[in-house]
C-alpha cells in the first residue's frame, strides 16, 4: 500500500494488536480437558471437504512439506513474529527427524500491509503448498476470498476477518470468539470488593475494540461493577494525562487497560506516576510484554499491576514450570538469534504446532483433505500447556485463564492452581458469556 500515511500505519498496527488480544480474551462454555485428543466421531467440518481435496497433494512429498505463511513483514516487521514463530517450531520438528519423516519447510511471503499482495501470496501458496500454517495480517480477508473459493485448502493460522475463520477449511490454534470471560472479572471483585464500585476503563476508537468493550461491559455490569469513567483514545494518542487526571478526580479505584497494546499501555503507567495517582491496574493479553517495564518508566511504575489473559507467561516467566515454554523460547533464538518474541510469535508456535499434530494423523500418504480431515477431529489443544484449552474442530476456546501480578518488574504467577494441578495451572471457574442479540 503506497502513499500511507503515519497515522494509518499507527492505526495499523494497533488494531491488530487489539483484534490479537481478543483470541486471547475470549473463551466459551465448553468445558475442556488439557490433553490433544483427536475426537472418532470428527469435527463439524469434515463433511465439508471436497472429494478432489483427498487427491491433492501439491507441496508434499516423501521427505518435505512445504507450507505457506503469509504475514506483514514490513511497517517496521510488523508481524515478523508470526513468521519466526512458525519457522521456531519446523525447526524444532525438524530436528527429531520432521513429521513421520518430512521435514517442514516454511515458504513465507510479506504482505507489504497490501490487499492485493496478500492475495496474491495466499494464491501463490495454494497453486505451491500443501496448507498455509502461522500466517498474521490485517488483510487476510483478501486471501480469505481465494480459501472461500478453494475449500481444500487448509489454513492453520489466527485469522482476524470474521468471514474467513468462519470458512470450514481455516482453523486455529487460538480461535476468535465474542463476548467476554467471567472468571477475571469475578476474582476482581471479590479480591476487590470496593474497588469495583468505582472502575475506569480506555479503548481504542477502533471498530473492533469498541465491539470488544461492549462484550467485556456487559459482563462487568452483570457482576456488580460500577463503572464511573470510560473513554476512548485515538490510535495517534501519546498523552495520556488528562484521561489520568480525569479518572483521579472522578475517583476511579481500579483501572482496565487490558486491551492497550504495550506502547499505549506505557503512556498511561507514565501518566499515572506522574500525577501520584495509584488505581489498581488491570493488564492483558495485548499488554503482556517484555519490553512494558522498560518502556513505562521501570518496575516502580507498573509493580503491583494484574495480568489476565488465556494463555501461559510465555514470555519467560512459565519457562520452568512448563517445558513448552522453554522450548518455545529456546528454538525462537535458533530461528531469529537475538529477536524478542511476542505474541504473534506465540501463535506462529501454536499453530504450526497444530499442523504438525494433524499432519500426523493425516495418514502414511497424506493429502490436503486427510489434512483437513485430521484437523475436523482435534477438538482439544493446549500446544503443551502454552495456551488454555482450545476446541480448534468448532472454533472455540474454554473457560480457564491465567491471572499473574508484576512484581519486581517481572510477571508472576498469583492465585492460580499448581501446574501439576487437573487444570494445569489455570483458573477455569465461571463461565463465558456474550452480550444478548450478538
Amino acid at each position: 500500500m503506497t502513499g500511507m500515511s503515519r497515522k494509518t500505519r499507527l492505526a495499523a498496527v494497533g488494531a491488530a494488536v487489539l483484534l490479537a488480544a481478543t483470541a486471547m480474551a475470549c473463551g466459551s462454555t465448553k468445558p475442556a480437558s488439557t490433553t490433544t485428543t483427536t475426537a472418532a466421531g470428527g469435527g463439524s467440518s469434515s463433511s465439508k471437504i471436497p472429494a478432489s481435496a483427498y487427491g491433492d497433494h501439491t507441496g508434499i512429498t516423501s521427505s518435505s512439506v512445504t507450507v505457506g505463511n503469509v504475514s506483514t513483514l514490513s511497517l517496521g516487521g510488523l508481524f515478523k513474529g508470526a513468521v519466526v514463530g512458525t519457522q521456531a517450531y519446523a525447526d524444532f520438528v525438524n530436528s527429531t527427524g520432521g513429521v513421520n519423516g518430512r521435514k517442514i519447510q516454511i515458504d513465507s511471503a510479506d504482505d507489504n500491509f497490501s490487499g492485493a499482495t496478500n492475495k496474491q501470496a495466499t494464491q501463490n501458496a495454494i497453486t505451491n503448498d500443501f496448507s498455509l500454517v502461522g500466517s498474521f495480517s490485517l488483510e487476510d480477508s483478501y486471501g480469505g476470498s481465494l480459501l472461500a473459493t478453494n475449500p481444500g485448502m487448509p489454513d492453520i493460522s489466527n485469522v482476524l476477518d470474521t468471514t474467513t475463520g468462519s470458512l470450514p477449511n481455516v482453523y486455529s490454534s487460538v480461535p476468535l470468539n465474542g463476548g467476554w470471560q467471567e472468571g477475571p472479572l469475578q476474582y476482581f471483585k471479590q479480591k476487590f470488593p470496593t474497588d469495583v464500585t468505582a472502575v475506569g476503563s480506555m479503548v481504542a476508537s477502533l471498530p473492533s475494540a469498541q465491539t470488544d468493550w461492549a462484550g467485556e461491559k456487559y459482563v462487568m455490569q452483570k457482576v456488580g461493577y460500577n463503572i464511573i469513567y470510560q473513554s476512548t483514545y485515538g490510535v495517534t494518542q501519546t498523552d495520556f494525562t488528562q484521561n489520568v487526571i480525569a479518572m483521579k478526580n472522578a475517583g476511579v479505584k481500579i483501572l482496565f487497560i487490558d486491551q492497550m497494546p504495550p506502547n499505549y499501555a506505557s503512556s498511561v503507567l507514565k501518566a499515572l506516576v506522574q500525577q501520584n495517582y495509584h488505581p489498581q491496574v488491570v493488564l492483558g493479553a495485548a499488554t503482556y510484554s517484555n519490553q512494558l517495564v522498560a518502556q513505562s518508566g521501570g518496575p516502580s511504575a507498573v509493580n503491583g499491576a494484574y495480568l489476565s489473559q488465556n494463555s501461559s507467561l510465555y514470555l519467560g516467566g512459565d519457562s520452568t514450570a512448563i517445558p513448552a515454554v522453554d522450548t518455545f523460547l529456546h528454538w525462537v533464538q535458533e530461528a531469529s538469534p537475538g529477536f524478542q518474541p511476542d505474541l504473534f510469535t506465540m501463535y506462529g508456535w501454536v499453530n504450526a504446532q497444530l499442523f504438525a499434530q494433524a499432519l500426523a494423523k493425516a495418514g502414511s500418504d497424506p493429502s490436503r483433505g486427510s489434512l483437513l480431515q485430521a484437523l475436523s477431529k482435534v477438538t482439544t489443544f493446549t500446544a503443551g500447556n502454552i495456551v488454555a484449552p482450545t476446541d480448534p474442530a468448532t472454533k472455540s476456546t474454554s473457560n480457564c485463564y491465567l491471572e499473574a501480578k508484576v512484581v519486581n518488574g517481572s510477571f508472576v504467577r498469583v492465585d492460580n492452581p499448581p501446574v501439576s494441578s487437573s487444570t494445569n495451572g489455570y483458573r477455569c471457574d465461571y463461565s463465558y458469556v456474550k452480550k444478548p442479540g450478538t
